[in-house]
């Protein structure tokens, strides 16, 4: 079992929901050092905290478990939007237009 791919799993859902190691540690109560441990690989997490993990990040267990992380539509727009809640008004301006240059592009390959 590669622990360093689940912790790496558990962050990308983590982040994906907008969420600190910190608050995702308090809501499943471990630690910070702990939780970043887990993400890190350093140490391994027991069944109990990665069903906890799992329900505070509503996936499946398996989902944290596989080697391919696939994320639905929903968890794409919120990893989106979470980013875009970040940029200021410029930033915002200079993504819709490379987001559209991008569309564009793609429908060239469709």
């Amino acid at each position: 079992m590669d622990y360093y791919k689940i912790g790496q799993n558990i962050r990308r859902y983590r982040k994906s929901m907008g969420l600190t190691q910190e608050q995702l540690a308090e809501m499943i109560n471990i630690s910070v050092p702990h939780m970043s441990h887990i993400e890190t690989g350093i140490t391994k997490l027991s069944l109990p905290v990665l069903v906890d993990i799992s329900d505070a990040l509503k996936v499946s267990t398996n989902d944290l478990l596989s080697d391919n992380v696939v994320l639905s539509r929903e968890r794409r727009y919120e990893e989106i939007r979470s980013i875009l809640e970040q940029c200021d008004d410029r930033e915002l301006k200079i993504l819709t237009e490379i987001l559209d240059s991008a569309k564009n592009a793609l429908k060239k390959y469709m």
